[in-house]
């Protein structure tokens, strides 16, 4: 039996920036973190070794690649060439939908057991490789390649998107009181509402390709993370925070569907209470509140979004890997 787990990802600044609409034309640059909530893929052998048998929200029991209902799950077995007679269980500490890259978590999860079943180590920047082309390539799906890189590589890291299509992981060093201090100061509060983010991303990306001003937005979202990054090397973590408060006012202005006024309402409250910046996470629309509060405001803040759902979370420093093989 193998377990295989991935990361969720939080993302500071420059999402937008890491579909090809962008940069193929300007070098994408996403800074970002994962945190240590998983998604769990389990892959056994099957009693019956002419089935696949998939478990996931749903069960599936079947005999051919192409019967399989789970676009990944149908996708990943295709292109790994694995044969019948296998169990793969999917597990998640979070719903999908949140904001927190759960497909792309999953996605490299899956790749990761599925070689390890074939008693094949995956290095991590090939996990990330292969989830992409699965998702992007293999899916059409309109998202960009972020998440992958930050599941497959865990810890804090700024990434680049380059014009060919190359990726640069580049982890920040960071002295360990920083980290933990940024850790401690990082809030998520639940929004309440789960959304597919494939319409917020399909309309981004439509304008990101074809209005100008969309496209110079991302641009200097890209610059902000650039910022960003030099402000943690720097230890300026109050400065950080009100980074992101303005990278969240540029993000909300790519596109109508990245926030609403409950999601505005509960933002200006935190804010109110103390919180430095923040954004919601992901695409938008819903999902997961990101703020950065110091400690000394964290109790007002708890009490502004007091009928929101906290998660308290820790960094994760070591991305995908067999966390069980027996």
């Amino acid at each position: 039996m193998i377990v295989s787990c991935a990361p969720f990802r939080v993302s500071f600044a420059g999402g937008g920036s890491d579909v090809a609409e962008f940069y193929r034309r300007r070098r994408g640059a996403v800074l970002s973190c994962a945190i240590a909530k998983y998604a769990f893929v389990v892959v056994h052998p099957y009693f019956n070794a002419a089935k696949y048998h998939l478990k996931y929200a749903r069960t599936e029991l079947t005999d051919r690649i192409d019967q399989v209902e789970h676009p990944l799950l149908r996708e990943a077995l295709r292109m790994m060439k694995i044969e019948p007679g296998i169990e793969v269980v999917s597990i998640a500490d979070i719903p999908s939908g949140t904001g927190l890259g759960s497909s792309s978590s999953f996605s490299v999860a899956l790749l990761n057991a599925l070689y390890a079943h074939q008693r094949i180590f995956a290095p991590k920047e090939q996990l990330a490789r292969e989830a992409c082309m699965l998702e992007i390539e293999k899916l059409g799906e309109p998202i960009g390649k972020q998440d992958q890189y930050a599941a497959a590589f865990g810890g804090v890291n700024f990434i680049e998107f380059e014009p060919h299509g190359g990726v640069t992981v580049a982890p920040l060093t960071l002295p360990t009181a920083l980290m933990a201090e940024l850790e401690g100061n990082l809030m998520l509060f639940f929004t309440g509402s789960q959304r597919d983010a494939k319409s917020v991303l399909a309309d981004q990306n439509k304008a990101v390709a074809q209005d100008a001003a969309t496209f110079g937005r991302i641009e200097r979202m890209v610059e902000l993370a650039y910022e960003m990054r030099d402000l943690l090397i720097a230890g300026d973590l109050d400065a950080f925070g009100r980074a992101l408060d303005r990278g969240w006012q540029m993000k909300r202005s790519v596109s109508a569907k990245i926030s609403n006024a409950q999601i505005d309402r509960r933002y200006d409250a935190a804010r109110a209470a103390g919180a430095l910046g923040g954004k919601i996470a992901g695409a938008g629309g819903g999902g997961f509140l990101l703020l950065y509060c110091p400690k000394a405001a964290q109790p007002a803040v708890r009490e502004a979004l007091r009928d929101l759902q906290s998660l308290d979370f820790r960094l994760d420093w070591s991305g995908a890997r067999i966390a069980f093989a027996q």
